[in-house]
């Protein structure tokens, strides 16, 4: 699964390597991004564009938005079934951007957290999904009258690389193909074919501070390389 990422790129870097410009929100370096933060996404609605949504697809027919923390993710091989994301997966794909993201190896009664990067440190995209949820078409709910534009990480089995750390990870799209995943022409299946398995060798990770266990820390040393409390393919104390 992925559940905290990071950008530390500057918007320059990021509009250069994506094509698309940061028009109406400054972005800040973010170390810690949890589900229901606004993070940037980029649309085929406005495809050079940086939108910041919500993290945790909240379906338009949901009666509650909090139904967004249960779908941060949304499996790969199950996308077609599930009615939260078939809709979605035909009309609405974004790439949700980033440059590394977390996962733990439980260590006794603790959680070591691992940073997981491309080894040139540049920015990549997960594939992902949105929707906009209209509160004003559920009386029952009591949040503010605005529309909620939310988003959802598509994950897919580990590569053998880091399958020591977590046995599944984002579904990072090759920079080749981001554009024709946004392509709202392209089929359910079509966009299915775009998600192929990331090169092996361009990925890497390292241990980092426990303080990335808390979502409330939000800090650069949270990138930091520590000495981790074990080894991840043995899960045994140093």
């Amino acid at each position: 699964m992925c559940g905290r990422f990071t950008i530390t790129k500057t918007e320059q870097e990021l509009e250069k390597r994506f094509g698309a410009n940061f028009y109406t929100r400054v972005l800040e370096a973010r170390y810690n991004i949890a589900p229901t933060r606004n993070s940037p996404v980029l649309t085929a609605e406005k495809p050079f564009e940086f939108q910041f949504y919500r993290w945790g697809l909240i379906p338009f027919w949901a009666k509650d938005p909090s139904i967004g923390l249960k779908m941060i993710n949304a499996r790969q091989d199950t996308l077609a079934e599930k009615p939260a994301f078939r809709n979605a997966l035909q009309q609405r794909r974004c790439l949700v951007i980033a440059d590394s993201w977390y996962e733990w190896v439980v260590v006794g009664h603790r959680k070591q957290p691992y940073r997981i990067l491309r080894k040139d440190r540049e920015a990549f995209a997960f594939a992902g999904l949105w929707e906009s949820w209209n509160p004003a078409a559920h009386a029952e709910t009591r949040v503010p009258e605005q529309t909620i534009h939310s988003f959802t990480i598509i994950t897919a089995p580990a590569l053998k690389s880091i399958a020591s750390i977590h046995d599944r990870m984002p579904a990072l799209l090759l920079p080749s193909v981001e554009r024709n995943w946004l392509d709202p022409t392209r089929s359910a299946t079509e966009a299915m074919e775009l998600l192929q398995p990331y090169p092996e060798t361009e990925l890497e990770y390292y241990p980092v501070s426990e303080a990335v266990n808390n979502a409330r820390n939000e800090d650069p040393r949270l990138i930091e390389a520590q000495v981790p409390r074990s080894h991840p393919e043995t899960g045994t104390l140093f």
